[in-house]
């Protein structure tokens, strides 16, 4: 540890026909589109496709599905679209074409409303693409996608397919359809705005599976979404977080589906207007459906199902609907193939609204999934929601108001992670059985190169970053596994955990490292771990916080070349602050005897105003403790700040004396754990 640290760190609504009848209202939403959107700016512009990467579009490229384009079959892991080819950007109908056909991967950023000619036109999609608009300036019109027998691993997002409407409301004549697919499998269709078409919007037909649609409007159609035109038992779909309003039928109707998980969905028609609906959710032939935390809202017949097909009705909002409404038989358990979860029925219609549709900036997108999502799940298998820690926390919505409980799968995730401070009360949780099954891990040190050739600092280094308020750790591990010992020429102060944040909450963790494991940042900020372990050997807990280590097990390890020499705590107390608390803890470790220091006081950068304190007490302390336990640094006395003891027992403890400070039993009564949490009582959430 150095006496200087680095600080461094690190909806449009759909347009509803009006009063009157569809024809004229379609008539006039045509006429309206043929200038402004794309007419009188040349939407169809002649500028080339770039092949340079679209920086702003990878968070979206990096997302992987949900529901059952996420599984693994038909020899394809999940739904991940071109994120293993380039990324380009076109603004041509002409270079969608051309890269939306291609035998390779691509990350295709739709970046203009492009005109399809002829009209009606669908773009035959091959497999591994993302294609996914700029913003909302992502838009195909007069045209859509077909994705034909054997297609797989595409990815619709954040576009807006509009206008292949030819006159006639219920069109036989004219197979237009947003997006289409006969015998694909894994597609993601996300985030999108379908509308005005002359035939379907989703048309999802003739064995197509693994397919998962997702946060989509639908809407001004006759018919929104249609599932089978198959005698086969093969489809497995889940459709989950759409808004479909005024739109007459197949809303959708699905027909011989194996699985169909509908959640979470919003079906509207409003009174007064010229569309009615047909029908709601329809369970047609043998199809096995499961309808979840829906909100129907003014349907007609909002649930339908054939003798022959099974619903498992549950949770859903009726609200001035009439007509039929029917369950029964024995359908499936959806997370018998992924893991998923439902929001509150009566929160879709504000979620949706909200949150449905085209995002107009990449990256709110995660948000807007977890903008009301109370847990978020991670795999790193895929059977989660996702398969990194970060990509979760990115999740959730800047300025969260309410717990967002991200629960972590067993295994190994090496990578950094960051709550940062605009995203309080976030929990990361390991669902393992122990502690030890769930362990987020990464190797930085102060002195290791960042890939911007600048280096990382003591507190850069932090494996994780804690810097959103009211957050919790819980039943997991986090780890600095720098090698100190092959990288003798660097600083190896390495931090596993990092907090700077008020009332952070660590419960049940092993924060695990060598010299700096877990850094308790920001003046007076609140930190309280119980029920853990600490493990490390150089000024292992450090920082500026007020923080209680509680009912724990502190441990001390040996350094890299096999000696027993260290420091357990260097509190940089400000002066009108509590510093480092030990409480009902038992300190200990396979190292010498009479080794390792309690502490030391740290004034960082030289501050002499700071006034470092640590308190043990009611702790057993080893005979790896010294029997002076308390040491200087930096030039400055640690007997000139706030050292002491009480009533710890071990071979390591020792009476008062002057190398020894011990709390009388009055000035423990003010050093008790709820002094230092100074009204806050940590709670598990």
């Amino acid at each position: 540890m150095s006496d200087t640290r680095s600080k461094a760190r690190h909806r449009k609504r759909s347009t509803v026909l009006g009063a009157g009848a569809p024809l004229a209202a379609a008539a006039a939403l045509a006429l309206a589109y043929s200038g402004g959107v794309f007419g009188a700016d040349g939407g169809d512009r002649a500028e080339a496709a770039t092949a340079d990467t679209d920086a702003a579009a990878a968070a979206w490229a990096d997302d992987v599905a949900d529901g059952f384009a996420s599984v693994d079959s038909r020899g394809q892991d999940g739904t991940y679209g071109g994120r293993d080819g380039r990324t380009v950007t076109v603004r041509t109908a002409a270079d969608l074409e051309k890269y939306a056909t291609a035998s390779e991967p691509y990350v295709i950023v739709v970046a203009a409303a492009l005109a399809i000619d002829p009209v009606g036109k669908e773009i035959k999609v091959a497999s591994d693409k993302t294609i996914v608009g700029s913003g909302t300036s992502g838009q195909i019109v007069g045209g859509g996608f077909f994705l034909g027998t054997g297609v797989h691993n595409v990815i619709i997002r954040n576009l807006t397919i509009r206008d292949t409407y030819q006159g006639t409301w219920n069109d036989k004549d004219h197979d237009f359809d947003a997006i289409q697919m006969d015998g694909a499998h894994h597609v993601w269709i996300d985030h999108n705005d379908l509308r005005h078409m002359a035939d379907g919007l989703i048309d999802v037909r003739k064995d197509s599976t693994d397919v998962t649609v997702s946060w989509n409007r639908l809407g001004n159609d006759n018919k929104a979404f249609g599932i089978g035109w198959t005698d086969n038992l093969v489809t497995d779909i889940t459709i989950h977080h759409n808004w479909i309003r005024e739109t007459e039928q197949r809303n959708p109707s699905t027909d011989n589906a194996a699985h169909a998980h509908l959640y979470n969905n919003y079906l509207q028609d409003d009174p007064g207007t010229a569309i009615t609906s047909a029908y709601g959710n329809y369970s047609r032939g043998r199809t096995r459906m499961v309808l979840e935390n829906s909100y129907f809202q003014g349907m007609n017949n909002p649930v339908t199902k054939d003798a022959t097909a099974t619903i498992e009705q549950r949770g859903s909002v009726f609200s001035g609907t009439s007509g039929r409404n029917e369950s029964g038989g024995t359908a499936f358990d959806p997370k018998a193939f992924y893991a998923y979860t439902l929001d509150k029925a009566a929160d879709v219609p504000a979620l949706l609204k909200s949150g449905a549709g085209p995002r107009s900036s990449i990256g709110t997108t995660a948000a807007t999934k977890a903008a009301a999502a109370s847990t978020l799940t991670v795999a790193k298998d895929g059977s989660g929601q996702y398969r990194t820690v970060q990509a979760a926390v990115d999740a959730v919505p800047a300025g969260n108001t309410a717990r967002v409980d991200i629960l972590i799968a067993p295994g190994t995730y090496r990578e950094t992670v960051t709550v940062p401070a605009n995203k309080p009360h976030v929990t990361l949780r390991g669902t393992g059985s122990s502690r030890k099954d769930t362990t987020i891990v990464e190797g930085h040190a102060a002195g290791s190169t960042k890939p911007d050739g600048s280096t990382y600092g003591t507190s850069g280094s932090a494996t994780v970053h804690v810097l959103g308020a009211d957050s919790q750790l819980r039943n997991l591990s986090v780890t600095n596994d720098f090698d100190e010992g092959a990288n003798q020429s660097i600083a190896g102060q390495a931090v596993a955990l990092r907090t700077n944040a008020d009332q952070v909450f660590l419960d049940s963790v092993i924060v695990s490292g060598d010299q700096d494991t877990l850094l308790v940042d920001g003046s007076g900020k609140r930190v309280y771990m119980t029920n853990s372990y600490v493990v490390g050997n150089v000024d292992f807990i450090f920082g500026g916080a007020t923080a209680v280590i509680d009912k724990s097990v502190i441990t001390l390890k040996k350094r890299w070349n096999g000696t027993s020499a260290g420091y357990v705590v260097a509190p940089s107390t400000a002066a009108a602050d509590k510093g480092i608390l030990i409480n009902a803890t038992t300190i200990g470790g396979d190292v010498s005897n009479g080794s390792f220091y309690l502490g030391r006081n740290w004034h960082a950068g030289g501050n002499a105003a700071l006034d470092p304190q640590a308190t043990v007490r009611n702790s057993t302390l080893s005979a790896a403790v010294k029997p002076t336990p308390w040491t200087d640094m930096g030039g400055f006395s640690w007997k000139d700040d706030r050292f002491a003891e009480y009533k710890n027992t071990g071979a390591g403890a020792g009476s008062a004396s002057g190398d020894r400070p011990q709390l009388t039993d009055a000035q423990a009564a003010g050093q008790e754990v709820a002094d230092w949490l100074g009204g806050w009582t940590p709670t598990a959430g």
